[in-house]
Order: structure tokens, then sequence, then C-alpha cells
């Protein structure tokens, strides 16, 4: 990638407290973004724009999907950043404490994804080999649909609607392997064969 702080950058910032704060000097929309204080002990906020910006999951937790956390969410995704809710305490815009804000460009507003025998909803920059899928699960094997036009080597999945761990595929590890984002646990066996045993492809993953 000739620009790649086009496709991908980081920000840092000071918080001051208040609501409805423009935080800006991405260079792009952000689709993917992920916040952690960098002064406190605060959790991760990971939001995107397949889900809606002001939905957020936890990388260091098994917690569910929250809505507009009552300590401080983002509100929305701006063309050169992101709004943010100070709330009760300090997850995004504590006064005087210190962010850091990794923003990933995808492909904006999501679209209907027919690859797999599950139809998804995904964001995709093909340039930067970057996507993001959302779908609803059948409880039994699937395969959905990335948009990438070429097979991904990471592949990071987290149930929305209930506690669950997060499960990340790395071509380097394996299709029968998985290893936990919320967990210092070493690479296991996928006991809940999460991959099915088969790697993605240039059109889905399994």
């Amino acid at each position: 990638i000739k620009k790649p702080n086009q496709h991908f950058n980081t920000l840092l910032y000071t918080g001051n407290d208040s609501s409805d704060r423009d935080i800006t000097g991405v260079g792009f929309q952000p689709d993917f973004l992920w916040i952690k204080n960098r002064s406190q002990t605060d959790w991760h906020m990971l939001q995107d724009a397949v889900r809606g910006a002001n939905k957020v999951l936890y990388s260091n937790t098994t917690d569910g999907e929250d809505t507009d956390n009552s300590n401080g969410h983002v509100n929305s995704f701006l063309t050169d950043g992101f709004n943010v809710d100070a709330g009760a305490s300090g997850n995004v815009n504590e006064n005087n404490e210190n962010y850091v804000a990794w923003n990933w460009k995808a492909g904006g507003s999501a679209s209907s994804n027919s690859d797999g025998s599950i139809t998804s909803s995904v964001s995709v920059n093909a340039s930067a080999g970057f996507s993001i899928a959302g779908w609803t699960g059948t409880n039994g094997n699937g395969t959905v649909g990335h948009g990438l036009g070429v097979a991904p080597k990471v592949v990071i999945v987290r149930r929305r609607d209930s506690a669950s761990d997060w499960a990340v595929y790395h071509g380097e590890i394996g299709n029968t392997k998985r290893l936990v984002l919320n967990s210092t646990a070493a690479e296991s066996s996928a006991s809940a064969n999460w991959w099915n045993n088969t790697s993605p492809t240039s059109t889905t993953f399994s």
C-alpha cells in the first residue's frame, strides 16, 4: 500500500470530560475503532460501522455487546475521526487522562454478501486486505462471505448477544486451533470445531 496512513492510523488524545466531543485528525472516516485509556485500567472499547458506532464490545472480557455505555462511548464516526460522549467514567474522555485510538478504514456502510451459506453484512477495504462481517448464526456448520477477494490470514470472531470468548484464527497455527483474544492461554485445539477444520478461501471462512 503506497499510503498506508489512508487505511490505518493511530491517534493519541487527552480527555476533557465533555460530551458530544469530536476527536479528529485520523485522516479518514474510520469503520473499525479500538480505544484504550492509557492512564487507567478501563476496558478496551471496540466499535465498528457494521454494528453501529455506539455499540461496543470489549476485547479483554467475555461480556456481550453494550449500547451507549454509561461510562462513556462513541456516538458516531466522522469524516476525519469520531464523536464521543464522556459518560460517568473514563472509557473514552475522562478529564486529563490519555487515550489511544486505533483506526481502520473498511468500506463504509455494510452491504449484503451471499458468497457463503450464511448471508453476511460486510464492509470491505480490499486494497488494505481488511473487512468487517456480521451475520446471524444457524447453530450448525456454515460459511460466511468476507468480500476480500483473497483468503484472509487472520479471522477474529465474537458472539454479540451473550457472554462468549473471542476466537482467533491465524494461518500460522492452522484451521484446527484457535487463540482467545480475552485470555493469556496458549493456542489450543478448537474443541468446538470453530473453523470446521477448513481454511479460509478467497470468498468465505468456515
